[in-house]
């Protein structure tokens, strides 16, 4: 099964240090709380490879100072990182069979109308459960995103008939995120257990995988009261 851990935001510059101790927490984060049994696990550390859009992949050990090496290489080789943020793309080596983990971010910008983003791919075995939630809340704890969401093609499917949804709008999936401004336009009748994450916003366990309804009708419900508007353009803050 593939689905996607998002997490979005508007301008927020940082230096390649802080997204070096930011890339360094998800990549711990993910690793302990992905079962891959017959891969890289609690004794075995995780490794990596940069996927660059051009040029040759470099493997990459998840530690701060690998990691601050690759986002220093990754800003120098792009001449809008400095504005839209620095990117970066790796993915997981030596997993087992039926398993994929890819991991993008472009972040540390301030660009106008660009969002920032963390976004993790991952590939797993139909008969294996994640934990989806935790994953979610790994991402918004470390990177304070604006909105985010665990999603798979099922979901964004039926956003896109039943809802209108379009890419690049906020939007909710089988698990949801909202940063404190969007929480507090959560409506009383939307009856969707939530999970506070202190100072970052809250968590939202919408549905189980396949059920497209009960995400379709939660989203409505959100979208109707302006927890899921868009980030004013041009943007000029990261959180709603």
């Amino acid at each position: 099964m593939r689905r996607v851990v998002r997490g979005f935001w508007g301008p927020r510059q940082e230096p390649v240090e802080a997204l070096a101790e930011r890339w360094s927490a998800t990549l711990d984060r993910f690793a302990r709380l992905l079962p891959t049994t017959g891969g890289p696990g609690a004794d075995t550390p995780w490794t990596w490879r940069t996927a660059p859009a051009s040029g040759p992949s470099q493997p990459l050990r998840p530690d701060g100072a690998s990691l601050l090496e690759a986002l220093r290489t990754a800003r120098a080789a792009d001449d809008w990182s400095a504005g839209n943020g620095t990117s970066l793309r790796l993915v997981a080596d030596g997993m087992p069979p039926g398993w994929k983990v890819e991991v993008a971010g472009l972040a540390g910008g301030a660009p106008e109308f660009l969002l920032q983003s963390l976004v993790a791919t991952i590939v797993s075995p139909d008969d294996v459960r994640l934990p989806d939630a935790d994953l979610l809340a790994a991402v918004a704890e470390i990177w304070h995103p604006d909105h985010g969401d665990v999603s798979d093609r099922a979901v964004t499917a039926a956003l896109k008939k039943e809802a209108g949804f379009r890419i690049g709008t906020p939007s909710v999936g089988r698990v949801g995120f909202l940063s404190p401004g969007r929480a507090d336009r959560i409506p009383p009748d939307a009856a969707v257990p939530r999970k506070e994450l202190p100072g970052v916003g809250v968590l939202l366990d919408i549905a189980a995988p396949g059920d497209t309804a009960e995400v379709v009708r939660v989203h409505e419900a959100l979208r109707k009261a302006g927890a899921l508007d868009p980030l004013p353009h041009p943007m000029t803050r990261p959180t709603l």
